[in-house]
């Protein structure tokens, strides 16, 4: 089954991948740590570090504001930033967005930054304020875009960067509420194929800072956003190092069935979360459900 594919909706990831060194040259001349990794890092003093991670919804918010559900992408966005910062072992501080559109419609701003403010508030983020464009000029009408940034910290000792990850750890994951917010211009172009109107299909992406700090001896942290679950742990394993994934450990919210009839399995792999939202890589997973392991190349 050869089905739709990313690049074909128009999205290459293999082109976001070959402009990386450039960026990375780009960043690490300024004198940043941790490019490429889900969060940026800042020496704060010889103790702690800062870290950041700014994002996007991306084409989600074109079939959320069709289907009323602006609120739910705001969540998207804050818990997807906050999330991106746990990855490091931080604790999140605060966190900023930014709205811009063709024209401001103040109910559809307010129900973006309302629905990014409840989930702040159940991670104990301040959000400290934003940004809102009118740019005509460069956005359709009707259409808008959502961004935004949080920041965190964390102690040198209690840095989570996958240096640790060692042959034979385990692989926790922890369940996705559904597609979350990557891959939705692909989504958009099967609904043009066959309709679908199951509530993991908008659902926003889930916080994972409880499953976080419940976790002890975390070798590492991967959230599982565009690239999937193999793409995003091999962000952090160290070189000489594998991880080998149980696909079958786990059941799928039903909107993979769905994209399955129009998607191969191989790009449903590359692209989507599965139903996976969030890896930890350690050495006991206790009672934790596991879904892979890590082994020696």
């Amino acid at each position: 089954m050869e089905g739709r594919t990313y690049e074909a909706a128009g999205v290459s990831l293999a082109a976001a991948e070959s402009v990386v060194e450039r960026l990375r040259a780009a960043a690490e001349s300024t004198g940043a740590l941790g490019f490429g990794a889900f969060a940026g890092l800042y020496p704060l003093d010889e103790r702690r570090l800062l870290t950041a991670s700014t994002d996007g919804v991306g084409t989600k918010l074109i079939l959320a504001r069709q289907r009323g559900r602006l609120r739910d992408c705001g969540a998207d966005l804050a818990a997807h930033c906050i999330n991106d910062v746990l990855t490091t072992g931080a604790e999140p501080l605060f966190f900023l967005d930014y709205v811009a559109a063709n024209r401001i419609d103040l109910d559809q701003v307010a129900e973006l930054v309302e629905g990014a403010a409840e989930v702040c508030r159940a991670a104990g983020v301040a959000l400290v304020g934003g940004e809102t464009a009118e740019l005509p000029g460069i956005y359709r009408a009707d259409e808008l875009d959502f961004a935004g940034t949080c920041v965190g910290i964390v102690e040198r000792e209690r840095l989570v960067d996958g240096s640790r990850i060692r042959d034979g750890d385990a692989v926790v994951g922890f369940p996705a509420a559904g597609v979350h917010a990557n891959g939705f211009t692909l989504v958009r172009r099967v609904l043009e194929e066959e309709d679908y109107d199951g509530a993991d299909l908008l659902a926003p992406t889930r916080l994972y800072l409880d499953e976080v700090r419940r976790l002890r001896e975390v070798h590492g942290l991967a959230h599982v956003t565009g690239g999937g679950i193999l793409g995003n742990l091999e962000r952090i394993l160290p070189h000489g190092l594998s991880v080998e994934v149980d696909w079958d450990a786990w059941e799928r919210p039903r909107v993979f069935d769905w994209l399955a009839r129009h998607v191969s399995e191989e790009e449903l792999r590359r692209v989507f979360n599965l139903g996976i939202g969030y890896c930890a890589v350690v050495a006991d997973p206790g009672d934790a459900p596991v879904i892979g392991r890590i082994f020696g190349a």
